[in-house]
Protein backbone atom coordinates (compact mmCIF):
# COMPACT_ATOMS: atom_id res chain seq x y z
CA UNK A 1 0.00 0.00 0.00
CA UNK A 2 1.08 3.53 -0.98
CA UNK A 3 2.33 5.99 1.90
CA UNK A 4 0.48 9.01 1.80
CA UNK A 5 1.68 12.43 1.94
CA UNK A 6 -1.12 15.08 2.90
CA UNK A 7 -1.04 17.70 3.80
CA UNK A 8 1.65 19.16 2.14
CA UNK A 9 3.07 22.54 0.71
CA UNK A 10 5.39 22.93 -1.87
CA UNK A 11 7.32 26.04 -2.30
CA UNK A 12 9.90 27.23 -5.02
CA UNK A 13 10.90 30.88 -5.34
CA UNK A 14 7.49 33.03 -4.92
CA UNK A 15 5.25 30.48 -5.97
CA UNK A 16 3.49 27.85 -3.46
CA UNK A 17 0.87 25.01 -3.75
CA UNK A 18 -1.04 24.35 -0.16
CA UNK A 19 -4.30 22.08 -0.09
CA UNK A 20 -7.48 23.26 -0.75
CA UNK A 21 -9.06 24.08 2.68
CA UNK A 22 -13.09 24.88 3.37
CA UNK A 23 -12.17 28.17 4.81
CA UNK A 24 -11.13 28.92 1.61
CA UNK A 25 -14.22 29.24 0.26
CA UNK A 26 -14.63 33.36 -0.08
CA UNK A 27 -11.84 33.69 -1.44
CA UNK A 28 -11.99 30.80 -4.18
CA UNK A 29 -15.93 31.66 -5.06
CA UNK A 30 -14.21 35.68 -5.39
CA UNK A 31 -11.43 34.39 -7.84
CA UNK A 32 -13.99 32.48 -9.77
CA UNK A 33 -16.42 35.10 -10.03
CA UNK A 34 -13.67 37.77 -11.12
CA UNK A 35 -12.59 35.15 -13.76
CA UNK A 36 -16.01 33.94 -15.33
CA UNK A 37 -15.11 34.85 -18.80
CA UNK A 38 -11.72 34.24 -18.67
CA UNK A 39 -12.07 30.60 -17.29
CA UNK A 40 -15.98 29.17 -18.71
CA UNK A 41 -14.47 28.26 -22.27
CA UNK A 42 -12.06 25.73 -20.12
CA UNK A 43 -14.25 24.89 -16.95
CA UNK A 44 -15.62 21.34 -16.69
CA UNK A 45 -19.47 21.20 -16.91
CA UNK A 46 -22.10 18.22 -15.96
CA UNK A 47 -23.02 15.83 -19.37
CA UNK A 48 -26.92 15.72 -19.83
CA UNK A 49 -28.28 12.76 -17.34
CA UNK A 50 -25.42 13.53 -14.67
CA UNK A 51 -26.88 13.09 -11.55
CA UNK A 52 -23.93 14.10 -9.18
CA UNK A 53 -25.99 16.79 -7.53
CA UNK A 54 -25.09 20.07 -6.36
CA UNK A 55 -22.82 20.47 -3.45
CA UNK A 56 -21.42 23.37 -1.03
CA UNK A 57 -17.89 24.54 -1.47
CA UNK A 58 -16.82 23.40 2.06
CA UNK A 59 -18.81 20.10 1.27
CA UNK A 60 -16.44 19.77 -1.53
CA UNK A 61 -13.38 20.96 -0.16
CA UNK A 62 -13.88 18.75 2.80
CA UNK A 63 -14.57 15.60 0.51
CA UNK A 64 -11.33 16.35 -1.99
CA UNK A 65 -9.06 16.30 1.70
CA UNK A 66 -10.84 12.94 2.52
CA UNK A 67 -9.77 11.25 -0.78
CA UNK A 68 -6.28 13.21 -0.79
CA UNK A 69 -6.08 11.50 2.87
CA UNK A 70 -6.73 8.28 0.96
CA UNK A 71 -4.27 8.91 -1.52
CA UNK A 72 -6.58 9.20 -4.22
CA UNK A 73 -5.87 13.29 -5.65
CA UNK A 74 -4.02 16.28 -4.37
CA UNK A 75 -6.67 19.16 -4.39
CA UNK A 76 -3.79 22.34 -4.07
CA UNK A 77 -4.08 26.21 -4.45
CA UNK A 78 -1.75 27.87 -5.79
CA UNK A 79 -0.23 30.82 -4.01
CA UNK A 80 2.06 33.83 -4.78
CA UNK A 81 4.10 35.93 -3.05
CA UNK A 82 4.28 38.82 -5.96
CA UNK A 83 0.29 38.85 -5.15
CA UNK A 84 -1.73 41.64 -3.75
CA UNK A 85 -1.90 41.63 -0.05
CA UNK A 86 1.19 38.90 0.28
CA UNK A 87 2.21 38.58 3.52
CA UNK A 88 3.87 35.31 4.91
CA UNK A 89 3.68 32.12 3.39
CA UNK A 90 0.32 31.22 5.83
CA UNK A 91 -1.20 34.68 4.50
CA UNK A 92 -0.87 34.81 1.06
CA UNK A 93 -3.95 35.23 -1.62
CA UNK A 94 -4.64 32.01 -3.73
CA UNK A 95 -4.22 32.97 -7.59
CA UNK A 96 -5.13 29.79 -8.86
CA UNK A 97 -6.02 26.36 -8.32
CA UNK A 98 -4.03 22.95 -9.22
CA UNK A 99 -5.36 19.02 -9.12
CA UNK A 100 -3.82 16.03 -9.28
CA UNK A 101 -6.47 13.74 -9.95
CA UNK A 102 -7.18 9.71 -10.80
CA UNK A 103 -3.71 8.85 -8.68
CA UNK A 104 -3.55 4.86 -9.33
CA UNK A 105 -0.90 2.80 -7.83
CA UNK A 106 -0.32 -0.66 -8.83
CA UNK A 107 1.47 -1.57 -12.01
CA UNK A 108 0.23 1.59 -13.61
CA UNK A 109 1.49 4.24 -10.74
CA UNK A 110 0.19 7.22 -12.62
CA UNK A 111 -1.83 10.47 -12.62
CA UNK A 112 -3.67 13.40 -14.35
CA UNK A 113 -3.30 16.87 -13.66
CA UNK A 114 -5.13 20.10 -14.22
CA UNK A 115 -4.97 23.91 -13.39
CA UNK A 116 -6.47 27.19 -13.68
CA UNK A 117 -4.89 30.56 -13.02
CA UNK A 118 -6.46 33.88 -12.04
CA UNK A 119 -6.03 35.78 -15.61
CA UNK A 120 -4.56 38.98 -13.47
CA UNK A 121 -1.29 36.40 -12.69
CA UNK A 122 -1.66 34.66 -15.86
CA UNK A 123 2.01 34.79 -18.34
CA UNK A 124 3.97 35.12 -15.16
CA UNK A 125 5.85 31.76 -15.36
CA UNK A 126 3.59 30.98 -12.06
CA UNK A 127 1.52 28.09 -13.61
CA UNK A 128 4.48 26.22 -15.37
CA UNK A 129 6.48 26.49 -11.67
CA UNK A 130 2.91 25.12 -9.82
CA UNK A 131 2.99 22.25 -12.36
CA UNK A 132 6.84 21.56 -12.00
CA UNK A 133 6.28 21.24 -8.06
CA UNK A 134 3.47 18.75 -8.28
CA UNK A 135 4.88 16.55 -10.60
CA UNK A 136 8.23 16.39 -9.04
CA UNK A 137 6.29 15.96 -5.71
CA UNK A 138 4.53 12.93 -7.66
CA UNK A 139 7.36 11.47 -8.98
CA UNK A 140 9.99 11.89 -6.68
CA UNK A 141 7.62 11.55 -3.05
CA UNK A 142 4.55 9.30 -4.13
CA UNK A 143 6.74 6.87 -6.50
CA UNK A 144 4.49 7.48 -9.23
CA UNK A 145 6.13 7.03 -12.95
CA UNK A 146 3.59 9.02 -14.95
CA UNK A 147 2.13 12.18 -15.39
CA UNK A 148 -1.02 12.98 -17.74
CA UNK A 149 -2.22 16.39 -18.89
CA UNK A 150 -5.35 16.94 -21.16
CA UNK A 151 -5.46 20.16 -23.02
CA UNK A 152 -8.17 21.43 -25.43
CA UNK A 153 -6.79 22.12 -29.03
CA UNK A 154 -7.75 26.13 -28.56
CA UNK A 155 -6.42 26.32 -25.11
CA UNK A 156 -3.29 28.24 -26.18
CA UNK A 157 -2.28 29.49 -22.77
CA UNK A 158 -2.42 25.78 -21.74
CA UNK A 159 -0.63 24.12 -24.54
CA UNK A 160 2.36 26.73 -23.96
CA UNK A 161 2.82 25.41 -20.51
CA UNK A 162 3.52 21.92 -21.70
CA UNK A 163 5.83 22.75 -24.33
CA UNK A 164 8.02 25.03 -21.87
CA UNK A 165 7.91 22.02 -19.32
CA UNK A 166 9.00 19.25 -22.51
CA UNK A 167 6.27 17.50 -21.75
CA UNK A 168 5.76 14.91 -24.93
CA UNK A 169 2.67 15.00 -27.19
CA UNK A 170 0.77 11.88 -27.65
CA UNK A 171 -2.53 12.32 -29.96
CA UNK A 172 -5.81 13.51 -29.61
CA UNK A 173 -8.86 12.28 -27.89
CA UNK A 174 -11.84 13.29 -29.36
CA UNK A 175 -14.96 14.72 -27.54
CA UNK A 176 -12.75 13.30 -24.26
CA UNK A 177 -13.85 15.75 -21.10
CA UNK A 178 -17.18 17.62 -21.03
CA UNK A 179 -16.24 21.10 -21.17
CA UNK A 180 -18.26 24.23 -21.48
CA UNK A 181 -20.86 22.21 -22.58
CA UNK A 182 -20.27 20.01 -24.69
CA UNK A 183 -17.94 17.03 -24.88
CA UNK A 184 -14.53 18.59 -26.17
CA UNK A 185 -11.65 17.05 -28.08
CA UNK A 186 -8.21 16.96 -26.41
CA UNK A 187 -4.47 16.92 -26.78
CA UNK A 188 -2.95 14.50 -24.05
CA UNK A 189 0.40 15.35 -23.33
CA UNK A 190 2.43 13.26 -20.60
CA UNK A 191 5.98 12.54 -18.90
CA UNK A 192 7.35 9.28 -17.29
CA UNK A 193 9.76 9.62 -14.22
CA UNK A 194 12.85 8.19 -16.38
CA UNK A 195 12.33 11.38 -19.04
CA UNK A 196 12.75 13.91 -16.42
CA UNK A 197 16.43 13.72 -15.00
CA UNK A 198 16.63 15.75 -11.24
CA UNK A 199 13.00 17.32 -12.38
CA UNK A 200 10.99 19.50 -13.92
CA UNK A 201 12.00 22.29 -10.94
CA UNK A 202 15.35 21.60 -12.15
CA UNK A 203 14.45 21.95 -15.76
CA UNK A 204 12.38 25.38 -15.16
CA UNK A 205 15.73 26.94 -13.58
Amino acid sequence: MAVVHWPVELHHGQVGLRPLKASDGAEWSAARQRNISWLRPWDATQPPGADDGARTFRAMARDWNRQARYGRMLPFVITYAGAAGAGSRAKRPLVGQLTVSGITYGSARWANLGYWIDEQYAGRGIVPTAVALAADHCWFTLGLHRIEVAIRPENKASLRVVEKLGFRYEGERPRFLHIDGEWRDHRIFALNVEEVGPGLVARLT
